[in-house]
Formats: structure tokens, sequence, C-alpha cells
């Protein structure tokens, strides 16, 4: 009894997942409709539902790659974002514009509401 409890302690994770299934269930049109306006829906008991794919609900990473793992989500948001950034590849600028060319500057848009409706920006022209 001890040789158990001692291995499940030393397998416990300091930042454990959230483990989420995604699946595909399906309804007739009146379940359909009830889940469209609700957003949810009760299912009938004991129904067997195929899981498509079983993942972390934080770090969004497959149960196989991550089961054994502390959740990257609970440490920081670095997976969610591309990883440390400054090692990452910068943006690229866009190429000036060829040898010659003028510039036109636009003219000034306004969006707020009142202001906008009576300069015409959101009204159809005539």
């Amino acid at each position: 009894m001890t040789v158990e409890s001692t291995s499940r302690s030393d397998s416990a994770l300091k930042h454990p997942h959230t483990w989420v299934v995604a699946a595909e269930i399906p309804v007739d049109d009146a379940v359909a409709r009830v889940a469209d306006f609700r957003g949810s829906f009760r299912t009938k008991v004991e129904q067997r539902i195929d899981a498509l794919d079983t993942y972390c609900r934080a770090c969004r990473r497959p149960y196989a790659d991550v089961s054994k793992a502390d959740c990257a989500a609970s440490v920081d948001n670095r997976h969610l974002i591309g990883g440390d950034q400054s090692v990452r590849a910068k943006r690229k600028m866009p190429a000036p514009p060829p040898a010659g060319a003028k510039l036109v500057p636009g003219g000034k848009f306004t969006r707020y509401v009142l202001r906008a409706y009576v300069s015409g920006v959101s009204r159809p022209h005539m």
C-alpha cells in the first residue's frame, strides 16, 4: 500500500491540465433547434459519444503529447504567442514606393456616430 501511495505522489503534477474532449453527437431537428437557441442541450441516458479529440482546455495541447508534463498555460502564455519573442523572426517591412512615385494623401474621415452620419461616411450617396 505504501508503494502505491508514494508512486502516485511522485507522478502528481505541479500545474495540472484541465482535460476536455471534442465530440460529435448526432441529434434530431428538435434537439438541434434547442442547442442553437440555448447553446446547450441534454443527451439521452447512457448515450455513446465518439471523442474526436482530447486536449487541455488551457494550453490547447493534445493529451498524448503533454499528459505527463505540467500545463504550459499555468506557467506562462508563451506557448500561445509563438514562443520567446526576442528570438522570433521580425515582421517584414513593406517595400518602399518606386522612384518618382508621388504619395497622395487621402481624405479625412471621422467615425463618430452623428458627425460620421452628417458628413456622409455611413450614409449612402444618392
